[in-house]
């Protein structure tokens, strides 16, 4: 799989952004940041990033936060097949290390590829029970 993280990754547009707003499938709440996701008719995953300066005041501090996303969803993006996803930090993430951030980022790119394979296996065995019926 390619690691890339090239424009066909991103979520660049702000209808694509709203969509994940309007209506995210998943919600993953971690510290300091909420993880939104929706489903994408796509062959790969798309990400954006929502940090502001009302959480992160220094510009720095922002550009490490997003770089650190980035990195996490470039080497989880093969469990995230056809999804878009929103990150939105909050108040007190600049706090966290690069490691911290890394470590979180990794456990809810996983916790959410879990919640999209749950959801499916739901869905098949919802499927198989009423065709059986």
């Amino acid at each position: 799989m390619n690691l890339a993280f090239g424009r066909e990754k991103r979520l660049l547009t702000p209808q694509q952004f709203k969509a994940v707003f309007d209506s995210s499938s998943n919600k993953v709440p971690g510290k300091n940041v909420l993880l939104l996701a929706r489903e994408n008719q796509l062959e790969h995953p798309r990400l954006g990033l929502v940090i502001g300066k009302k959480s992160v005041k220094l510009a720095v501090e922002r550009n490490r936060i997003k770089r650190q996303i980035r990195e996490s969803f470039r080497h989880n993006q093969d469990i995230l097949n056809g999804v878009d996803i929103v990150i939105v930090a909050r108040r007190g993430i600049a706090d966290l290390s690069n490691i911290e951030l890394r470590q979180q980022f990794d456990k809810m790119l996983k916790r959410l590829a879990r919640q999209r394979q749950s959801a499916l296996q739901t869905a098949i065995a919802d499927s198989a029970g009423t065709t059986n019926a």
